[in-house]
Formats: structure tokens, sequence, C-alpha cells
């Protein structure tokens, strides 16, 4: 009877301790509404919990490097990452995850998509949104898209940038913005699915938009198992497919 009622005990501590693991992710904004659905299958899967927090990469990276205590972080770029592997505040190399992809979103009525290049250039259009290219991948590469276009001079009048690309969502679902640049998983989340309508951009006219990820100093030592096991997850057929599902190109 004791040796059962030891094992029951050593039991539920076990489980209560597997229970008790939790990650803190540093999550890129594009993958607001993705991450929702592999936290849920990575914690269903492991018990481990995952709490996130939403931001730009380049904030994330500068907080990295002033001792923010994130165990993983998921940038929305691959600079970010390599820059933090490389002043020794990561675990080991990065590894992409996902390459994103760019379109232009609009919830004004009559906004013309077919014809998306003279719609920005209408005067009925006022505000264009774009993510801070200083600090966000998304906007860096749209402002790409914008200058081999030669349209950014015309256009520099009516862009107001976001600090993040959920800012950036927030302008152009407000209508505070006729019509802005976002990541292809943001019109195709549940949330926003079917709310005015969208394009996406030609790959030709910027960079792939490779998104790596890194297990921090931080979480190597304080959560290095269940960082890892995470890590794992974000390589394998479950992750691949909801990304996939929603949006991105798979590496």
């Amino acid at each position: 009877m004791c040796r059962l009622f030891l094992l029951f005990a050593l039991l539920s501590f076990s489980a209560g301790a597997r229970a008790a693991q939790s990650l803190t992710v540093a999550v890129a904004a594009n993958l607001q509404y993705t991450f929702v659905d592999l936290a849920q299958r990575f914690t269903a899967q492991s018990g481990i919990a995952l709490s996130p927090v939403y931001n730009s990469s380049g904030k994330f990276a500068a907080q990295i490097q002033n001792g923010a205590p994130f165990d993983v972080f998921l940038s929305a770029d691959t600079e970010y990452p390599a820059a933090l592997a490389a002043s020794g505040h990561a675990a080991g190399a990065p590894r992409i995850y996902a390459y994103g992809q760019l379109v232009l979103w609009s919830r004004q009525p009559g906004f013309d998509m077919k014809n998306w290049q003279q719609s920005l250039l209408s005067p009925a259009v006022g505000k264009i949104a774009v993510a801070n290219p200083k600090v966000a991948p998304y906007g860096r590469e749209s402002m790409k898209v914008l200058a081999r276009l030669k349209l950014d001079d015309a256009l520099r009048a009516k862009l107001v940038f976001g600090e993040s690309i959920a800012q950036t969502n927030q302008y152009i679902h407000s209508r505070a913005a006729d019509a802005g640049f976002t990541a292809k998983s943001v019109v195709l989340s549940r949330q926003m699915a079917g709310q005015g309508q969208w394009v996406e951009i030609d790959r030709k006219l910027y960079q792939p938009i490779g998104q790596a990820m890194l297990i921090t100093r931080h979480g190597a030592a304080g959560q290095g198992k269940a960082a890892q096991a995470f890590a794992d997850f974000m390589a394998g057929p479950e992750a691949r497919r909801i990304l996939q599902q929603h949006g991105y190109l798979l590496p």
C-alpha cells in the first residue's frame, strides 16, 4: 500500500512538474494569429505552456541583447537572429522555419486591387500603412517593393509607419489608412479572413522573407530541454502544416 502511495505521489509530482514547464517566446508580430495554432498544438503534445510576447523583430533583438528573459525568439527575418548568435546571445545557430509573403490589403470600398499601383497613386488614397522598416522586416521589404516600382518618392507623403506589423494591421483594419502592406498570414487568419480585399505582391519585387528562430542563451540556461522541444516541433510536420495553412512558404 505504501509503495502504491509512493508511486502515485511520484507520478503526480512528475506530471505537475511537466505541466508547470513554460517558455516565454518573443514572437514577430506577423506570426500573431499563426502562433495561436502553433502554441495550442505544441502544448497539447508536450504539456509545455508557451507565453508569447508580440513585437517587431528589431525591438526584440535589442531587448535580448539587453538581457530580456526570452527563452526563444521567432524572428521575421534572418539578420537579427544571426546578429544575436554572433554576439553570444544565442545557444546556437539560428534556423529558418518559414518564408513570409507580402500582400497589399485594404478595407476601403471600391479600392481597385487589380490596378493597385494606380490606386495607391490616386488622390482618393490619403494614407498607406507600412511597418517601420528600421525594426520590422516586412516594412523593410515593403519599401523595397515601392522603390523597385519607382513609387517610393511619389507615395512618400502618404506613408504612415506602424512600430510593428501588428500596429500596421490596426491602421488598415480600422481604416485609419486606406491601404497597407502586411503579411499574407494576417489576411488568411480566422480573425481577418474576408475583411476587405488583398493582392499578393510579386515575389520578384522583394527578397524572400526568411524567418529564423533561435534558442536564447537565457532559454538554454533555464529551460534548455523545453526550448529544444519547441525548436524540434517547429521543424516537424505539424508546425510545417500549420505554417503552410497560414500562407507561409516552407524552407
